[in-house]
């Protein structure tokens, strides 16, 4: 009996051990799998290792005289994990975050709640668009928090603590144009383009965006080592750096001098012909370099608004316009280089009116019976350049035209050159297609290509594309000259040119284009205005334009060009009155620069900018007579008004007004300008 109960005591405390031995063999067992767990997990530690991105910027674009008109910078996010930020510190993050960000305190307040007024618990970003500066200033701020213990450490999805304190990061590149409107539309502007989180400026038109591949050349900078307590990098022996490498910086022909005294120009001419637009160009006419590229109509590329979106596309290569009367000079010149005619040919001009048909008839303002090769330019014969054309075949014009650049894109280093548009020659064989072709109507062109064309006339016969770009820089100071996609062409042959040039300083001495002369320098050039058509036929709207050029004895030689769009004021719409006026100001800033010098001694300069300015004097005191009795008239008119409203209110019984019948007025339909156009197709 005593034996059986030992052996159930035995068997009971052996059945004890085994359950403690059952249990220590499932706790080692347990330990042993959360520890390989451990290792085996992907563990939320800081990294011994830190990498930096230094990301390229965008080159920079510089005028001739060295100032910067657009530049990129870097822009800094700073952001915070809400749950991170003590709650009995937070009034101090908040009050220092604003002191070194310039950011009020109400508005990082608000960062931290979401719009349906609920506290944050993740990422809160306080700024996206930080400068360089402000990021350095709240990188030393984030090191501080940590010192003051501002940030608390909170346990993630894996119940690993963690401590997330003020991150400082790039976010991406912003573009500045210090000096507003300037250069614009020339220049273009800029949108945002998001990669990866990271926006980067896209050239969208002008410079911007023809230069976009070589502006942009990508290659960023990488900083990696060893990672401090802070999440620093460690710079010594192990770590390792790859240097970034920016866009090239872009480097014009334009001077800021130049460029910024012509738009002032054109801004006062638009008031004074109250035109839409006004644009000019002065350009070297044996390098093709431009010294100036200008438009009234101007905005600022940071800023644009509603009213700016006309002004966005440059109109020098991207405005094809019938030219008129600037085309007879190339008409004439095609004529010479075939040796059809000379400069002393007479022709027949029947006093201003010649009948080509029962229906269609040559006009010209000025009456003349008869007038040489020379004379039909200097008085813009509208009949004399008609018979000029007729000496060349309908090919030979066409060719001839080709050969100055016209029907083709000018080569201007704009986005959008387009090309225009002359007749074919199966039209051309046509003499009432050739003639209306010989004085600027019925065919489209550019300023640019018309710039071109003119340069030939001042550069023995050859023309000059226009260059804007100088040379592309790099970091290390080497420079990279782009070819013209369009290279510079012999359009008439030097002694044609000679001819021309000698016929265009005639037009400025007693032609159209008197009120250019410039007392000591060799000017030249020729007026066209031309009426507008649109879908109705033709406008009572002008364009006028100049192009010519202006010569020193010492060899400096610019051809210049001025087109003044949509002239609505008269006698302005007249080129004579508005583009010739205009490019005598342009000639003058290149004086009072020292890129001309005229043949003057001291007294007579001195006498010319006296006369230059005594003009300038009379016109602004007329212009103030002139407001001064509008200003008159409507305190009579309203003072007038008030008279009348008394007396009304005085009476007993007001007299019913009575209601003026008016006559149905006739329609007045819009002469073409020319009698010639009558059921004519010009397109």
């Amino acid at each position: 009996m005593q034996e059986t109960k030992k052996d159930e005591t035995h068997m009971e405390i052996a059945k004890k051990l085994n359950i403690l031995y059952g249990m220590f063999v499932f706790l080692v067992l347990a330990f042993l799998f959360s520890v390989f767990r451990t290792i085996l997990s992907d563990r939320h530690i800081p990294a011994k290792t830190a990498v930096i991105h230094d990301r390229s910027l965008r080159g920079d674009i510089i005028s001739k005289d060295g100032y910067t008109l657009s530049s990129s910078y870097k822009l800094y996010q700073a952001t915070v994990y809400a749950k991170c930020v003590d709650p009995k510190k937070k009034e101090l993050f908040i009050k220092l975050f604003s002191i070194y960000s310039g950011i009020d305190e109400e508005t990082l307040k608000k960062k931290f709640y979401d719009k349906k007024g609920k506290k944050k618990t993740g990422r809160v970003t306080l700024s996206y668009n930080l400068n360089a500066r402000k990021a350095i200033q709240l990188k030393s701020l984030a090191y501080k928090l940590r010192q003051l213990k501002v940030f608390r450490s909170i346990k993630n999805h894996n119940g690993v603590e963690v401590l997330y304190g003020l991150d400082i990061v790039e976010s991406g590149e912003a573009r500045r144009f210090p000096l507003k409107d300037c250069l614009t539309p020339i220049i273009g502007y800029v949108r945002k383009n998001s990669d990866d989180r990271y926006t980067r400026p896209v050239g969208q038109k002008g410079l911007e965006r023809y230069a976009e591949e070589y502006l942009t050349t990508q290659k960023n900078g990488l900083l990696t080592g060893g990672r401090d307590v802070v999440g620093a990098v460690i710079r010594n022996g192990s770590s390792r750096s790859i240097q970034r490498v920016d866009g090239l910086d872009l480097h014009l022909n334009i001077p800021l001098d130049v460029q910024r005294r012509v738009e002032m120009v054109l801004d006062e001419m638009k008031a004074y012909t109250g035109a839409e637009e006004i644009i000019a160009a002065v350009m070297e006419s044996k390098t093709g370099k431009v010294l100036a590229m200008a438009s009234s109509e101007r905005y600022d590329p940071i800023n644009i608004k509603q009213e700016d979106v006309s002004a966005l596309n440059p109109k020098f290569a991207e405005h094809p316009y019938e030219v008129g009367s600037v085309m007879k000079p190339l008409t004439l010149s095609i004529a010479l280089d075939l040796k059809r005619v000379t400069p002393n040919t007479w022709f027949e001009t029947f006093n201003g009116r010649m009948k080509i048909s029962k229906r269609r008839t040559v006009t010209d303002d000025d009456k003349f019976a008869r007038l040489t090769a020379t004379d039909i330019i200097v008085h813009s014969s509208n009949v004399g350049i008609s018979q000029i054309s007729w000496r060349v075949t309908g090919r030979e014009f066409r060719e001839g035209l080709l050969k100055f650049g016209l029907a083709q894109p000018s080569g201007i280093d704009l986005t959008r050159d387009l090309p225009g548009r002359i007749k074919p020659i199966v039209k051309l064989q046509n003499k009432m297609h050739r003639a209306n072709q010989s004085y600027g109507y019925g065919m489209h062109a550019t300023f640019a290509q018309m710039l071109k064309a003119y340069s030939a006339f001042n550069n023995d016969g050859k023309a000059m594309t226009p260059r804007i770009i100088d040379y592309f820089e790099d970091k290390d100071g080497k420079h990279y000259k782009l070819p013209p996609p369009h290279p510079d062409r012999e359009a008439i042959s030097k002694k044609t040119s000679k001819q021309i040039h000698e016929i265009l300083r005639e037009v400025v001495k007693r032609g159209t284009g008197v009120a250019g002369q410039y007392k000591g320098l060799e000017i030249g050039g020729k007026t066209g205005t031309a009426h507008i058509a649109t879908s109705r036929g033709y406008t009572r709207e002008y364009h006028s334009s100049f192009f010519g050029f202006a010569n020193d004895n010492d060899g400096h030689k610019y051809t210049i060009g001025v087109l003044v769009i949509k002239v609505k004021k008269r006698p302005q719409y007249f080129a004579s009155q508005s583009a010739v006026p205009t490019f005598k100001k342009i000639t003058n800033i290149l004086v009072e620069l020292h890129y001309l010098r005229p043949e003057l001694n001291l007294e007579e300069l001195a006498e010319e900018q006296e006369i230059y300015a005594a003009k300038e004097r009379k016109k602004s005191a007329k212009n103030s007579v002139r407001k001064a009795r509008k200003t008159v008239q409507r305190k009579k008119r309203k003072a007038s008004k008030t008279r009348r409203s008394s007396k009304s209110s005085r009476s007993v019984k007001a007299k019913p007004k009575r209601k003026r019948k008016r006559k149905a007025r006739s329609v007045r339909k819009s002469k073409p300008p020319h009698e010639f156009f009558n059921d004519l197709d010009m397109f």
